[in-house]
């Protein structure tokens, strides 16, 4: 069973001191037969309280308020994951038997928050595409390669040109976004065709050199299979998400999973830099191991390229915030 050892460091750098800064982290990974947290240290500037709850999609999440005027916040998060092989799925059952498998989930809690669409302007030409894409004779585990296939080949990678508030129209326009982009195309796709999608955050973890995705949060979709559950598809990498890929959070979009959000007291102004640091050598939670303090391991702002996550940071502190 592969271990990995991730570092995620969020740093907000205030213009003018701030304070009552009031937050909620989804920086605990899921814990089941296929993945488990060995050890977890999250630490934040000031050492506040970190209240813990289960969420409606069963995520665990943090939430402190730090009250005390402050120039930098930080929240560094070092946890131990491992992960274990899921075997894929199995062709051993007709498929109108297992589509008729698939209609019961339409009144089942939580399958109908997974099954819910979100039309837009370009609906009826992505229902043309998945009508196209969909063979009478493919069972659901079929469908739902092809679909990841599809949003790999037709949708360019590009970081920069979508933000969280990209609609989905948006970027069927645009035909390009980044791994959030992907997972909830994918998702539209699936849940098209009456398969359960949900949207996860996590981590990918390789050595593979080009992976999209590596050094900053990740994203990608599942689809519930009949017989067999979740099952992990990455589009932004055209891969089975598997052992290698640390979830997070489920929900069903961006907005249900984001790792970190709040609102604070004080003047807009603002910065924020995201790192997240990937290590097998075993030193991240090594205690005789010295290790530089958060901030040194964050590059210098202008030298960090803005994912999506960082940007809806920025947003949701700029829309939220509240002025004294």
């Amino acid at each position: 069973m592969p271990e990995f050892e991730i570092q995620h460091i969020t740093k907000y750098i205030y213009d003018t001191p701030a304070r009552d800064s009031a937050n909620q982290i989804i920086l605990f990974p899921i814990k089941d037969e296929y993945q488990d947290v060995l050890k977890q240290e999250i630490t934040v500037t000031g050492n506040p309280i970190v209240d813990r709850h289960i969420d409606y999609y069963g995520n665990e999440v943090g939430s402190f308020t730090y009250s005390e005027p402050h120039s930098v916040l930080i929240i560094n998060s070092k946890v131990l994951v491992s992960t274990k092989h899921r075997p894929y799925p199995v062709n051993d059952i007709f498929p109108a038997q297992q589509w008729e498998d698939l209609k019961p989930l339409q009144y089942m809690v939580p399958y109908i928050d997974f099954l819910r669409q979100e039309y837009f302007d370009g609906f009826a030409e992505l229902k043309q595409v998945v009508d196209a894409e969909k063979n009478k004779e493919d069972i659901p585990y079929q469908i739902a390669l092809r679909f990841c296939q599809y949003v790999y080949d037709n949708f360019n990678y590009i970081k920069g040109v979508t933000t969280v508030e990209t609609t989905l129209d948006e970027i069927w326009k645009l035909k390009a976004g980044v791994c959030q982009d992907f997972a909830h195309i994918l998702a539209e796709m699936l849940r098209m065709v009456k398969i359960p999608a949900r949207y996860v955050s996590g981590y990918i973890c390789t050595d593979k050199n080009g992976m999209r995705g590596e050094g900053a949060t990740h994203a990608w979709t599942e689809a519930y299979i009949p017989d067999y559950g979740w099952l992990g598809l990455d589009p932004t990498n055209n891969i089975i998400a598997n052992e290698n890929h640390v979830r997070l959070a489920v929900g069903r979009n961006f907005m249900d999973c984001s790792p970190v959000k709040g609102i604070y007291k004080g003047s807009s102004g603002h910065s924020l830099e995201v790192s997240v640091i990937v290590d097998d050598d075993g030193l991240l939670l090594d205690e005789n191991t010295e290790h530089p303090s958060a901030p040194a391991t964050i590059p210098a702002a202008n030298h960090i390229v803005k994912n999506s996550y960082q940007r809806y940071m920025e947003m949701i502190q700029q829309q939220q915030q509240q002025q004294q």
